[in-house]
């Protein structure tokens, strides 16, 4: 007898539908029993003694048939454990101990376990998709994934918790009607919820000026880097860098979410990425694991933190040949991995933020310490960051150590409350701005050329200012660009439409760094 079960596979952060064919015939030995097919790996063969132990401890018989499993389209390659559910649930209709024969309109997924318990299986956000997608009204799925899937608005979520509750809910299935409640989630009050950060800038003393050009990133999308010796509080900066960003939209939550579940990072009792991404990886990562890789390519940091911060602190420290590989990404928003069996994009715009010391002692110019390199040492330190990258990276600051009267004086700082109302009050000027543009358009950050001469227009002495600037500081036409959308930011905050001539020196005020120290 022939039965078949809709299940899907994940490829990138996008699923496809897999249709997982079971066919019984003729007497076998039990070692020759299960056949799959439809180019599974070794976590899919392996499903057979997966299967068989959960069917016979779930009160099941295992038919003593010859079984053959056939996943199609046989083309793409199958992989993980997703697929132990819809290869049991069609062993058991082709045998006869389901009253549903037709299960077009379910689509299943779940590993099990050898007691036949449902494990949660990465990817479930993008499943979903799917099966709204191609109109399956009903999604079969662990109990643990049920938040996640649930998300997705226009499907019918059911969570399973083991083999026998699975038939059971098919069994009790009348004329299309499942007699069970589904699993439903309060998208808008999860985001509303979970938008909370335990940081906040109102625990920075001093520093000042590091915290205006934290603030115009943040309102204008723009990547920084931070200079300064150790202890001054780069990294408590970065680390309160997202509490001034704007919420998460439901369609940024919802793309977000996709990759973290494929990824499989995502936090099953949360559902849903509602706070923007925060990455910090450690110096020691390989470009495989910053960009994506593997066989079947995986996303990396860089897609991790789509939709919020890459942070890279010690950047020196990390492989030369790790940092180039930002260069595309930083430029173009994606991530293409290409391997011979297929070619995956992954998304990946998201805002840099790096922290360095200025040399590898880490006092170079500072008032209280003494630095111990040599010129040479200094240069090659530095030099580690090359001129490509850096010219993509719009703001650098230098952040020196705090004073002790800052550090101990003084009334509390201005909290991220407060920095991240002026920063929405600029976001929703450049939303309106761009409302109208083809592409998707979401901060000054991602302007091209043509929308920079069309929204940045200088007047007579600030076109004066700039072009003194390019001659004497030597800046490419990158720098160009990016002074003037750093300008624009700066425009934007104080809610103003032309660029004035302190707007343009506060823009290229944050470009000067990387010529004392890279010349």
């Amino acid at each position: 007898m022939l039965a078949k079960v809709l299940s899907a596979a994940v490829y990138g952060i996008d699923a496809n539908l897999i249709d997982v064919e079971v066919d019984l015939s003729g007497t076998v030995t039990e070692e020759d029993r299960f056949h799959t097919v439809g180019l599974p790996d070794a976590a899919v063969r392996e499903s057979r003694d997966r299967v068989r132990s959960a069917m016979k401890n779930s009160g099941f018989l295992v038919p003593p048939t010859h079984i053959t499993i056939n996943l199609a389209p046989a083309d793409l390659k199958k992989e993980g454990a997703g697929f132990d559910l819809p290869i049991a649930i069609g062993i058991l209709s082709a045998h006869g101990a389901l009253h549903l024969k037709d299960l077009s309109q379910f689509l299943l997924v779940g590993e099990l376990g050898l007691d036949g318990g449902l494990r949660p299986v990465p990817g479930i956000l993008s499943i979903a998709i799917l099966a709204r997608a191609r109109g399956i009204p009903n999604l079969l799925v662990p109990a643990v994934n049920a938040p996640e899937a649930a998300v997705v608005q226009g499907i019918h979520v059911y969570p399973v918790s083991n083999l026998a509750d699975v038939v059971d809910l098919l069994n009790s299935t009348l004329l299309g009607e499942v007699q069970r409640k589904r699993f439903e989630a309060a998208t808008d009050a999860l985001l509303a919820e979970l938008q909370h950060y335990s940081a906040d800038f109102s625990d920075v003393r001093g520093q000042q000026t590091a915290k205006r050009a934290l603030e115009v990133a943040a309102a204008g999308g723009h990547n920084i880097l931070m200079i300064g010796p150790p202890g001054s509080g780069k990294t408590m900066l970065a680390r309160r860098l997202p509490s001034i960003l704007t919420p998460l939209t439901f369609d940024e939550a919802l793309e977000t979410t996709k990759i973290h579940s494929v990824a499989g990072v995502l936090d099953p009792a949360a559902g849903l990425v509602a706070q923007r991404p925060f990455r910090s990886p450690h110096h020691t990562i390989s470009d495989a694991g910053l960009i994506g890789g593997g066989a079947v390519p995986r996303p990396g940091e860089v897609s991790l933190a789509h939709n919020g911060l890459l942070f890279l602190d010690e950047l020196p420290e990390f492989p030369r040949n790790v940092l180039e590989v930002l260069r595309q990404p930083l430029e173009e928003h994606t991530v293409t991995i290409a391997r011979a069996s297929m070619s995956l994009t992954f998304p990946a715009r998201f805002m840099l933020a790096a922290a360095m010391n200025p040399c590898p002692c880490g006092y170079f110019n500072d008032k209280s310490r003494e630095c111990m390199c040599t010129p040479p040492m200094i240069q090659r330190y530095v030099s580690k960051v090359s001129g490509p990258l850096l010219d993509r990276i719009d703001i650098h600051i230098e952040v020196p150590a705090v004073q002790y009267k800052e550090l101990r004086g003084g009334a509390a700082a201005e909290g991220s409350t407060q920095i991240r109302e002026r920063v929405m009050a600029a976001r929703e000027r450049q939303r309106q701005r761009f409302h109208h543009a083809k592409d998707r358009i979401f901060a000054n950050a991602q302007m091209s050329t043509r929308q920079i001469r069309a929204h940045c227009e200088l007047g007579a002495d600030a076109e004066r200012l700039l072009e003194r600037a390019m001659q004497q500081q030597g800046l490419s036409a990158r720098a160009h660009d990016r002074i003037l959308k750093v300008a624009r930011t700066i425009a934007d905050l104080e809610g103003t439409e032309s660029l004035a001539v302190p707007h343009l020196a506060e823009a290229i005020q944050y470009r000067t760094l990387d010529r004392s120290y890279w010349a």
